[in-house]
């Protein structure tokens, strides 16, 4: 079952500024704020030292919304139009792969569904109309 689709705005560095701006410009809670240094480090992949302080996930709620923010990693690129993505959250995997094989006709992945430390299933897709999807499986 799909839990809901919210918007994700995306930074290159300016994360923190950003959840400061939108507290004080929309009213914005802030529930959750995450680092690339809180991340379990992966000695393969190691997260470098300058972006340890950068946001790798916040969450937010303006009213009845919630509203997602983070950086994009080191050495990425942030296109025009990318900066606004759509996260989708299920509650079972099957959905996730659904759900993302379907979004990627025709599109093209920008990251293969995996296990991450927050999801089970998680993987990113730009579908054939040029939206970025981030699709969450949530399992609570």
């Amino acid at each position: 079952m799909i839990l809901g689709i919210h918007p994700y705005i995306v930074t290159e560095g300016r994360g923190k500024e950003a959840i400061g701006f939108y507290q004080e410009a929309i009213d914005a809670q802030v529930l959750q704020v995450q680092t690339f240094g809180d991340m379990p480090q992966n000695p393969d992949f190691p997260t470098p030292d300058e972006m340890k302080h950068l946001i790798i996930n916040a969450h937010l709620k303006v009213g009845d919304t919630d509203l997602m923010i983070s950086d994009t990693f080191t050495g990425q690129s942030l296109p025009i139009g990318d900066q606004v993505t759509i996260s989708l959250t299920t509650n079972h995997v099957e959905k996730t792969r659904e759900v993302f094989t379907k979004l990627r006709e025709e599109g093209h992945v920008i990251c293969e569904l995996e296990e991450t430390f927050w999801s089970p299933l998680y993987g990113q897709v730009k579908d054939k109309f040029g939206v970025t999807w981030q699709i969450t499986t949530f399992v609570g």
